[in-house]
């Protein structure tokens, strides 16, 4: 019998050292705190990891209308002096000017070479997007034929969705109330009341231009730009070369009727050389005597 339990007691403590043996041979698992974590990623992973933004140097929208349309600048060409040719501030009225735009962008991608080194050419096709709307119904690209409305229709497309003529609304003898052919027009409640006029503005300020054109109609003319400063010089070859090549007849100044808050007469006063092209008609383009004058122009910023 003391034998039988000397064999329980040696067996229970074989056991028991097996059971502590086991126990602590056991791997413990440490969940790490998420807080505590850090993510190991190379500066290249994390850049892969992060939505960029892709700059297009090819235009840029430099505004937005009233009824938040936006106005947009293309750019053509590379250098510290720029360009600038604008049309459509007369909206659906003066269309035909935006049509005269889009050829000299088609232009400018067909042959670049035609832009004089060092420079940039910009061209804003559309400075009134919400009057184009009104009269085309889009504030993109169109064509001539798309357009039904009759020129007496196409009135209300001059102004903007304030009612203001926009080329009374710039910084040179402007007025509450302007005047255009025989009728008064809103200028605005001040000068650069309006966010189309306000774009243009900032835009030029904010750029070294250094000669500008405006397309208008219809009059069928090359205008000098003039602030009460004088024609200058450059202005004045500008207005000459234009007309020479395109045959349109050259004009020191605009003086059918009293103008005032107009755009180029504005950049005059910014001493920035501009000249206004009005179109015969309101729906002719006449872009290869225009295509002449714009190669004449460049020229002479090509010398």
């Amino acid at each position: 019998m003391k034998t039988f339990i000397i064999i329980l007691i040696v067996l229970a403590l074989i056991l028991g050292g097996f059971y502590l043996f086991n126990r602590n041979s056991e791997v413990e698992v440490v969940i790490p705190d998420e807080s505590e974590s850090v993510e190991n990623t190379t500066p290249e992973e994390e850049d892969l990891t992060e939505e960029e933004e892709v700059k297009d140097d090819t235009k840029t929208v430099i505004g937005s209308s009233v009824e938040g349309n936006d106005i947009v600048a293309y750019h053509y060409g590379e250098g510290d002096n720029e360009l600038l040719f604008a049309a459509g501030i007369h909206g659906g009225y003066e269309w035909n000017t935006t049509l005269v735009a889009y050829e000299l962008m088609d232009y400018f991608e067909s042959d670049p070479s035609v832009i004089p080194d060092g420079y940039r050419v910009t061209v804003i096709p559309v400075v009134n997007p919400d009057g184009l709307e009104e009269i085309v119904g889009t504030t993109g690209r169109f064509d001539a034929d798309s357009v039904t409305a009759t020129l007496e229709e196409t009135v209300p497309g001059r102004f903007n969705s304030n009612d203001v003529d926009l080329n009374r609304n710039f910084d040179c003898d402007w007025q509450e109330t302007g005047t255009w052919q025989n009728k008064e027009v809103s200028g605005g409640s001040k000068v650069f009341s309006e966010p189309e006029s306000q774009a243009v503005r900032d835009y030029v300020l904010s750029n070294n231009i250094s000669g500008a054109l405006v397309w208008y109609s219809a009059a069928g003319g090359v205008y000098a730009s003039n602030c009460h400063n004088g024609v200058s010089d450059k202005t004045k070859e500008l207005t000459t070369v234009y007309a020479n090549a395109s045959g349109y007849p050259a004009h020191q100044e605009f003086d059918y009727y009293e103008i005032t808050g107009d755009m180029v007469n504005w950049m005059a006063k910014e001493e920035i050389p501009a000249i206004s092209v009005l179109l015969t008609n309101h729906t002719d383009l006449e872009w290869s005597k225009n295509k002449n004058g714009v190669d004449a122009f460049l020229a002479t910023y090509s010398q």
